[in-house]
């Protein structure tokens, strides 16, 4: 078998190539476009990547397969840095509710929500839960995802946990790259109804060592905003988590500010998510940390709200920033990446640019795989896509459309929309 793949043709290859942290300022403004590039990929390994005439006279290049993007634009799989993968039905009942206006926190009180979920996931197979997280990869590599995080924090029960953590770890590569978050402190179960302090003592004694002690993942993520757990009590869950050498994340600020920033600054979380809801101390703050602003704009178009993460200022102040779907049953239930990048730029004034760093190589550091995928570089696994578009401003443009023609993950197609997959 040919393990060789040489891309060329391309009108615009976008290869992100650059510095080895977090883009800020004006580097997320900068994609490194070849035009008219080459990319050579060998055992799913990108060997080279440069001008089409260097490139394609390499002796490695002579034998290999040829993907021909002429007219095309070439770019780094997306990066999906916050999703609940594995999650159970559609939460249809609590859409309708919003519909006729009834707010979050009014569906949750009614046994809505979260708990929804936890019931539903509770009463669900691990079968039954793996085919349907099968389907959800396969749309999100017909949508451009190559590599996604997947939270657990639907379970009722430690057990529970436990096997969505296992599920997310066990789908790995098949066909995306998967990086497991415990999501423990998510909501209080029903176990612990009125005892959220409770709750979290038992996580501590508990759920976390058995996580941590078990390898199921390297990230603990708290809910940290009114109607969730409070400051102290993620205080204390993250301390524990951290404990046992897990790194911190949080969702924090989606709804109200009250101090989710500061805790996630304090134990030098490796994003905090969501931050709908900050002021101009919380930008400047996060502007000067190693922490990466994750912003999920598909949850506030979902859920009918006007109030967006302030992206712009963010940037303007130099904050590392990301763009994730955070895909889930009853928020935001769409797992496509373009479509939170047209959000980005419609509703946040991004850059096209600026979102497709967001949604690539600056969603790779956000789950720590910065290293291999993100941007098309030499030694990075060779995960890209071909878009029928021929300058990438028209992907977050033409909004709500798929612009992918083909999907590449370590050298091999696991979309096409054709039947001939231009090899």
């Amino acid at each position: 078998m040919n393990n060789r793949l040489l891309v060329r043709g391309a009108r615009q290859m976008l290869t992100l190539r650059g510095p080895a942290f977090p883009r800020r300022g004006a580097q997320l403004r900068d994609l490194s476009i070849l035009e008219n590039g080459a990319m050579l990929i060998e055992d799913g390994v990108i060997t080279h990547v440069g001008p089409a005439r260097r490139v394609e006279n390499l002796a490695a290049a002579r034998n290999a397969r040829e993907l021909d993007a002429s007219g095309r634009v070439v770019m780094p799989g997306f990066v999906d840095s916050h999703t609940h993968l594995i999650h159970g039905p559609a939460r249809l009942d609590d859409y309708e509710a919003r519909l006729q206006g009834r707010s979050y926190a009014e569906i949750a009180k009614a046994g809505g929500g979260i708990r929804f979920t936890m019931r539903a996931v509770g009463g669900t197979s691990a079968k039954r839960l793996t085919a349907q997280a099968r389907g959800h990869l396969g749309t999100m590599a017909r949508y451009g995802t190559t590599t996604l995080e997947a939270k657990s924090g639907y379970g009722a029960d430690d057990a529970t946990e436990l096997r969505l953590l296992r599920i997310a770890k066990a789908l790995n590569d098949a066909p995306l790259t998967i990086v497991p978050t415990f999501l423990g402190a998510h909501s209080t179960p029903p176990a612990f109804d009125g005892d959220p302090d409770g709750y979290i003592h038992h996580q501590i004694q508990s759920l976390l060592p058995c996580v941590a002690s078990a390898g199921l993942t390297r990230f603990a993520d708290a809910y940290c905003d009114s109607g969730a757990f409070t400051v102290a009590q993620v205080r204390r869950y993250l301390s524990a988590a951290t404990g046992h050498g897990l790194q911190a994340k949080i969702h924090a600020s989606q709804f109200a500010e009250i101090g989710a920033v500061a805790l996630a600054l304090e134990f030098e979380a490796v994003s905090a998510d969501h931050l709908e809801a900050i002021g101009a101390a919380q930008v400047e703050a996060l502007a000067r940390s190693n922490t990466i602003a994750t912003l999920l704009p598909g949850s506030v178009f979902h859920l009918g709200l006007s109030r967006y993460a302030p992206a712009r200022g963010l940037i303007d102040a130099g904050a590392a920033v990301a763009i994730a779907t955070d895909f889930n049953p009853g928020t935001s239930p769409s797992c496509s990446m373009q479509m939170a990048i047209s959000l980005a730029c419609a509703q946040m004034r991004m850059t096209p640019a600026e979102a497709i760093v967001a949604a690539t190589i600056n969603g790779a550091h956000a789950i720590g795989l910065a290293g291999e995928c993100g941007s098309l570089e030499a030694a990075k696994y060779g995960d890209f896509l071909v878009l029928n578009v021929s300058d990438y401003r028209e992907m977050p443009y033409s909004f709500g459309l798929n612009h992918v023609a083909l999907t590449v993950k370590r050298g091999e197609v696991i979309y096409c929309e054709k039947d001939d997959p231009l090899i």
